[in-house]
Formats: C-alpha cells, structure tokens, sequence
C-alpha cells in the first residue's frame, strides 16, 4: 500500500498556518497588527459582537489582560511543594479567555456550543463576548463601562454583586489598565484597514 505524503511546499504552508494559530501576537499592544497578523481573528471578533453585542475593542482588551493572547495560558500555581514539586494551580482558569471550568460549562449549556474550547480563538471569544452581555444584562452594567465589566469578569457577577472587589486594591488598579486598553484599541481599529467579511476564507479556501 502506497503511504500518503505532503509536498514540502504544503507541509511549510501547513506548518506556518499551525505556528500562526498558536503563537501569540508579536505586538499585542496594537489591535491593528493583531488582527494584521492573526488572520480571521477579526471576523471571529466581529461575528462575536454582532451575536451579542460587545464591542470589539472592550471584548479584545479583556482578552489582552487575562493571557495576553496566549492559547494555552493557565492559572498560575499555588505553591510548591517541598521546595521542588509544582503544586496545585489557584483556579481552573485557561485558554485565550481564563475562562473556569464551570463557567465555561455555563456558556456551552446557555448557548449550545458543543465542542467548543477554551484554547480556540472562535470559541474563546465568543465566550468573552457572551459573559460581557451577561455582565449587562444581570448586573446592568453598560458596554461602555470597560472598568466595571472587568470587574464583573474577575469576581463573577455574584462576587462583583457582594463587592468582593473592593477590598482589591491591585484589582481596581487592573481594571483601570483594561479600561485604558478598552480606548486604545478603540482608536486603533478606527484607522485599521481591516479585511471584508469573509475575505481569509475565500483567500484560504
């Protein structure tokens, strides 16, 4: 039986497409070369804040400040044991959005996304763009308000409710860093010469 083989030429074409989906941006402080260099990153963003509403720029700071576009970010861990032996991590937190294990159950069952993965681009933020309209409509905060959402997306919308935050100086300080994030990238993608809908698909495909 004769073995299937790429060309080299596909493999390397294979091998760029991988690297790029995986890597995080080389310039993660410019929405524009983000979504420049992650090709389809913005049609995912946009078919995200078309589904629910969430700004871009708001849905992408997030992002920003919770792995820093890393697909594989994890919590970091608690302690290590004896001095050597990495121990227990602080949360279940991981992929692109941080999203826990249990609220990530949440938006499968609220939206019926079977599959989907915290350590995909599409499905991480959908997710964040999901948990921002739920932030609204629970606890009445506005896509305008960047530092509140975070806040909400830190503590959970029960936490942010009791005021979990407000004994978290370093947090109310973050949130403060997304909400100045939240304006930059608004005004970078307002000059960005972004692609039109399904422009990498047809490329691609």
């Amino acid at each position: 039986m004769r073995s299937f083989s790429l060309p080299c030429a596909a493999l390397i074409t294979v091998a760029v497409l991988v690297g790029c989906a995986t890597t995080p941006p080389s310039r993660s402080n410019d929405l524009c070369s983000v979504f420049y260099e992650k090709k389809g990153w913005y049609e995912s963003a946009r078919a995200a804040r078309d589904r629910y509403g969430a700004p871009i720029a708001l849905q992408m700071a997030v992002m920003q400040q919770e792995s820093n576009f890393r697909h594989d970010a994890k919590a970091p861990r608690n302690r290590v044991f004896f001095g050597l032996i990495p121990w227990s991590r602080k949360s279940s937190a991981y992929g692109y959005s941080q999203a826990l294990d249990g609220t990530w159950e949440h938006y499968v069952r609220d939206t019926g996304v079977r599959g989907a993965r915290r350590d995909y681009f599409d499905d991480a933020v959908d997710f964040v763009a999901w948990y921002l309209n739920q932030t609204r409509e629970r606890n009445g905060v506005p896509f305008s308000d960047s530092y509140t959402h975070y806040l909400n997306y830190h503590e959970g919308w029960g936490g942010y409710s009791r005021g979990t935050h407000k004994s978290k100086a370093w947090l109310l300080g973050v949130a403060q860093k997304v909400k100045a994030n939240r304006t930059r990238y608004a005004q970078q993608i307002a000059q960005c010469e972004l692609p039109p809908p399904g422009f990498w698909q047809r490329l691609l495909g």
